[in-house]
């Protein structure tokens, strides 16, 4: 049993990392963020606690950052929505950054719930 353990432990790790680099990756192709969180929402359920924060953050991090694009490009006619949408490039980054940290040190993230980094 303890061999099915080990095994199952890299596979998730390596499935949220992925979503962390497909939300980086949607700076570019917008459409891997929604790959990520359906990945996301696929593999919470089966995760160890401390890897349900990471899928619950990736999922938060896709609704917030789908908000704040949204406002940003919504005001990007005026010039607190490009500010909108330097903001949120640079939050999406950290975020991920922080994200993967986490992950890599095989830990829970701190707080999942907070809309900030």
């Amino acid at each position: 049993m303890n061999d099915v353990t080990d095994n199952e432990k890299p596979a998730s790790t390596a499935i949220a990392k992925m979503i962390y680099i497909l939300y980086l990756v949607s700076i570019i192709i917008g459409i891997t963020a929604i790959v990520g969180l359906i990945m996301a929402y696929v593999n919470k359920d089966d995760a160890p606690d401390w890897l349900k924060s990471h899928y619950q953050f990736q999922i938060r991090t896709f609704w917030i950052g789908a908000l704040y694009l949204f406002i940003g490009v919504l005001l990007s006619q005026f010039i607190i929505g490009l500010f909108i949408i330097l903001f949120w490039l640079l939050w999406l980054i950290v975020r991920c950054a922080k994200g993967i940290k986490y992950l890599v040190q095989e830990v829970a993230y701190p707080a999942p719930k907070d809309w900030m980094f």
